[in-house]
């Protein structure tokens, strides 16, 4: 690049990474630390080079008919203001936009950015790498949106009567950006282009492809689940079990009733249960009936007959001796009852159990 013997000096060594023709022999010049600006020598002023560091916090502009003034606020260290003709504004914004993102450690090493788009109050910067929107009255200030394509799983367009909605996915929301339909198929175009080349595809459909989600070929089946053997559920039938094919898995009730069962045991004392509740029932009235037989005997009385004699025993039964027997049986008809009481206890102990298991609590 052939550079007058000024600016080399200025440069000192550092390369110029974008130059843009100002008119005349004027030149803007942008290295990854400031922008230069060269004026040639001319009849009221003399050769010149102009410096502006890149680490602006904030750029302005103020568009005039033939000439436009570019601001680079530095905050407590001021303003630096520069003039460029105004039909060259847009190609010398872009390389200074550029050159503060990548000072302000927005873009990284390497990372270009490709085109740069105003409108209104919009500044939409696309790079080889992410979008950055803008949006205020300064071209740019570190109030800024950025989107970085490893985060884009999907980029469409929605056209409009004035403006043309850019709408890109992003970690599962949609973010839209409108611009003017005069300016839509560049802006499209471009944010096309930088996008397809960061994935190595041809088409957006092939970068859907390419960012859609892995798809897990292993299937988990609940159904399918064993618990190993265990006790024969509550309540099973026999010939139920048995229509059962050999390979089938035992269902997770089975397993809940068995479970629920066992902990029925421990909440009705530990080694009592319900079948042993209900031969202690049994036995204790086979011994009622007994103790009435065997009282009667000792009192030398024979069972009531058909025969001549039980007007006998009717008149001869001691009254002392009924009203023993009538308590022992009330005494045994409470323990009946208790036991009843128990069991039905116990039922519902065991239902209320199963009905938890299987909501898997």
């Amino acid at each position: 690049m052939d550079l007058p013997e000024i600016v080399q000096t200025a440069l000192d060594g550092e390369g110029v990474a974008a130059r843009v023709d100002l008119g005349g022999e004027d030149d803007l010049l942008v290295t990854p630390t400031r922008t230069l600006i060269y004026r040639a020598e001319g009849l009221l002023s003399d050769e010149s080079v102009e410096e502006y560091p890149h680490d602006a916090e904030r750029i302005e502009v103020s568009e005039g008919r033939r000439k436009s003034k570019i601001t680079l606020d530095y905050g407590l260290d001021g303003e630096e203001t520069f003039a460029v003709p105004s039909k060259r504004l847009q190609d010398a914004l872009h390389p200074v936009i550029a050159g503060v993102m990548n000072a302000a450690g927005i873009t990284d090493p390497g990372e270009t950015v490709k085109q740069t788009f105003r409108f209104s109050e919009l500044t939409l910067v696309v790079t080889s790498a992410r979008v950055v929107k803008h949006i205020g009255t300064a071209v740019w200030d570190e109030d800024y949106e950025e989107y970085h394509y490893d985060d884009v799983t999907d980029l469409t367009f929605e056209d409009g009567s004035v403006a043309t909605s850019i709408v890109l996915e992003v970690g599962g929301r949609q973010e839209r950006i409108k611009a003017p339909n005069d300016a839509a198929r560049e802006v499209r175009e471009g944010l096309e282009s930088a996008l397809l080349a960061y994935y190595d595809v041809g088409s957006l459909e092939e970068f859907r492809v390419a960012v859609a989600p892995e798809e897990d070929d292993e299937e988990t089946d609940d159904e399918n689940v064993s618990f190993g053997d265990g006790p024969t559920p509550l309540d099973a039938d026999p010939a139920d079990l048995s229509e059962e094919p050999q390979n089938a898995t035992r269902s997770a009730d089975a397993d809940a009733d068995a479970e629920s069962a066992g902990e029925t045991d421990a909440l009705a004392g530990g080694s009592t249960d319900t079948g042993a509740n209900a031969q202690a029932v049994t036995q204790t009235a086979t011994d009622a009936e007994s103790a009435d037989d065997d009282t009667f005997a000792s009192a030398g009385f024979e069972p009531a007959t058909d025969d001549a004699g039980d007007d006998t025993a009717d008149t001869t039964a001691s009254a002392a001796e009924l009203q023993r027997l009538s308590a022992q049986v009330s005494e045994l008809t409470e323990t009946v009852e208790h036991q009843s009481e128990l069991i039905e206890r116990q039922q519902q102990t065991i239902e209320t159990l199963i009905a938890e298991l299987r909501q898997g609590r």
